[in-house]
């Protein structure tokens, strides 16, 4: 199989990943909307990616798959981190509508947003299971050169996919910052931030009781 195939293959693979990971994405969508470092947001996110894909690819999958205390602990911390940010957005959402244009990262610097960005990257266990475990072991089964061009691609597809989304929201803001639509997307990455940490809490009770 030609390089340009497999890369292909690892860009295919990359979206198809990263682009389910509902947390991390409305995070990178919140600060798009308020423009709030939201170029240093994606950049955040797309370094990680090179880490950690890049990581499981050359031979980190199976190191963490082979320390289910610390996919543990990274899962609690992801349920604390998620839920607490889920109540931000419920608490925006609540606001009067002439407030609704502020959101909770709308006031932080950008130190703070770095900060969100990797808590919402390096403490969702989807992130690890996606690119390290899963994008790891299909491309792990590659020769060298080919691992190389698999790891390219799949770097290629975060890089389009989070700049994008950013570009994206901060594009559409006017728009996306209107009070009746602000309050429904508050609405919806409180429910998907829920969601994800109600999933979360699942599973970590199911490798429990199954150890």
């Amino acid at each position: 199989m030609s390089s340009f195939f497999v890369a292909l293959q690892g860009l295919g693979l990359s979206l198809t990943m990263i682009i389910p990971i509902g947390a991390q994405n409305a995070y990178v969508i919140n600060q798009g909307i308020s423009r709030e470092h939201h170029m240093t947001t994606a950049s955040i996110c797309f370094l990680c990616d090179i880490i950690l894909i890049s990581s499981g690819i050359f031979g980190g999958g199976a190191l963490l798959a082979s320390y289910p205390v610390l996919l543990n602990t990274i899962t609690l911390a992801g349920i604390a981190f998620l839920s607490m940010y889920a109540w931000q957005f419920i608490q925006s959402a609540r606001q009067p509508a002439e407030n609704d244009v502020s959101t909770p990262t709308m006031s932080r610097g950008r130190r703070a947003v770095i900060i969100g960005a990797l808590a919402v990257t390096l403490l969702n266990p989807h992130v690890y299971l996606d690119t390290v475990v899963v994008l790891g072991a299909i491309g792990g089964q590659f020769a060298f050169d080919e691992r190389v061009a698999f790891t390219v691609g799949a770097l290629l597809g975060s890089c389009l996919w989070f700049y994008g989304l950013s570009a994206g929201a901060a594009r559409l803001s006017p728009w996306l910052s209107t009070p009746s639509i602000r309050r429904l997307l508050d609405i919806l990455m409180a429910s998907m931030m829920l969601f994800v940490a109600i999933k979360l809490a699942l599973g970590l009770y199911t490798r429990l009781v199954a150890g």
